[in-house]
């Protein structure tokens, strides 16, 4: 049997999302992070559980080809990017295989897919970012959070992330520590300045900036570097400036209240033709490019001819339903989120769009009523979270059963699962499926998937 701290030599054949490769010895699957399909290493086992091990390069001794030398100082640190010390060739070959993986194991499809739509920049293409802020050494200091871990590793030149957002961080983090403003300490819960936010219109460029706190007394310390310094002046693209207070004890990052400093409540951008209002709470594709990309994917595999009625579900600020309002004859959005809810309503008046509604409630609830109501939809869209669709919802859809249902997943894993249940019900059956990279150099991958009824 392996054993902690023993030298062992293996190959590496095989990838996980989070960015581990994969080998194995004596029975065993052993994970070891910063490797490449093809190493052949030598490897310390740190850990060992009842049918895999965790280990760490002792000394490689063939390198694989797709091996590269990462670009970021820190990336071996911090818990954003996976894939910086591999080729971008190797990595998209590695997400269509997460894609082609889940839908065999979990889903029990045999399909052909089509080629993966990689990113055309892979570098500073992210439109907002969320920095935790602690405290270490008795200073403010800025970051990502290390791996599986909340442990802050300073360090805001992200090449995921604009450079003028490291900019902003810079200048606010410098603030903090000159006025010694405390940062937040989730171990203590004591400390004010949680997260620095920020969003940037891809296409507009305008910046919003938003400091979450876990107290309402930040908003005073912001007003005071508002009107105190030339950060206005520095960073002429900031639109809006806001504090948000979270004052509770938990992972989720924005709290309900937002208390609006300086210029608007929202920036705008513009998404497939479309200009889109974005709030802090907005859910909106991180990355502007290749979302366009994405949704044009999957209005290509709805092949639309202006007379369906579209129902899209989760659908956050209308970005997808919108993108497609000239190739229908009416558009339903539903979505849980109000103020989401609110923007996608905006978002449809500024650009004069009149075949759209949107409606507030839960998928599945709204979905199922109107189900009830005798709704058929020729086509449903569904880009729902990461854990997929609920049970509710996918009934739904089948009752309403639709001519197609295009499915834009971030998950494969709930993906496959999801289409697994509605191909069961024996209405409907794949006809294409087509992954999408919209977070380069990170462990994540989008999915699109047609389903057509049988027959149809």
């Amino acid at each position: 049997m392996i054993s902690k701290n023993q030298i062992i030599e293996i190959e590496i054949t095989g990838m996980t999302s989070e960015g581990n490769g994969v080998g194995h010895a004596q029975g065993m699957a052993v994970f070891v992070p910063c490797t490449a399909i093809g190493d052949k290493l030598e490897v310390k086992i740190v850990k060992v559980l009842k049918s895999y091990a965790y280990g760490i390069i002792e000394k490689i001794l063939i390198s694989s080809p797709d091996r590269t030398q990462s670009d970021c100082p820190v990336s071996q640190k911090c818990g954003g990017c996976m894939f910086r010390h591999i080729t971008y060739e190797a990595e998209l070959k590695i997400k269509s295989g997460f894609i082609s993986d889940a839908f065999k194991r979990i889903g029990g499809f045999d399909l052909e897919y089509e080629s993966i739509a990689g990113c055309e920049e892979t570098d500073f293409y992210r439109n907002k970012a969320q920095y935790p802020v602690a405290m270490q050494d008795s200073k403010a200091v800025c970051g990502f959070y290390s791996r599986r871990s909340h442990r802050v590793v300073p360090f805001t030149a992200c090449r995921l992330q604009p450079p003028v957002f490291a900019q902003i961080v810079d200048y606010v983090i410098d603030y903090i520590n000159e006025h010694h403003i405390p940062a937040y300490d989730e171990q203590t819960h004591k400390g004010l300045i949680r997260h620095i936010y920020l969003r940037k219109g891809f296409h507009t460029g305008e910046i919003m900036l938003c400091i979450v706190a876990a107290d309402k007394k930040a908003v005073k310390y912001v007003r005071e570097m508002v009107s105190s310094t030339d950060i206005l002046e520095k960073f002429g693209d900031i639109k809006c400036i806001i504090v948000n207070v979270n004052p509770d004890n938990t992972n989720v990052i924005l709290g309900r209240k937002n208390f609006q400093i300086y210029g608007s409540e929202n920036i705008t951008d513009v998404m497939c033709g479309n200009k889109i209002m974005l709030s802090p709470m907005s859910f909106y594709q991180v990355n502007t490019c290749q979302a366009e990309k994405l949704y044009s994917i999957a209005a290509g595999f709805a092949e639309l001819s202006g007379n369906e009625k579209i129902l899209d579900l989760y659908c956050g600020t209308g970005t997808i339903g919108l993108s497609m309002h000239d190739k229908v004859k009416c558009l339903t959005g539903v979505e849980v989120i109000n103020q989401a809810v609110e923007n996608a309503k905006i978002n449809a008046q500024i650009n004069g769009i009149e075949n759209a509604e949107f409606i507030c409630g839960d998928a599945g609830t709204i979905a199922d009523k109107m189900a009830a109501q005798g709704e058929k939809p020729d086509v449903i869209i569904v880009d729902p979270p990461r854990k997929g669709c609920d049970g509710n919802t996918i009934e739904a859809i089948l009752k309403m059963s639709p001519c197609k249902i295009v499915m834009i997943s971030c998950n494969p894993a709930t993906a496959a699962r999801d289409c697994r249940m509605i191909c069961e019900s024996g209405e409907y059956e794949i006809r294409k499926i087509r992954g999408v990279d919209l977070f380069a150099r990170t462990g994540h991958v989008e999915s699109v998937v047609l389903m057509s009824r049988k027959g149809k």
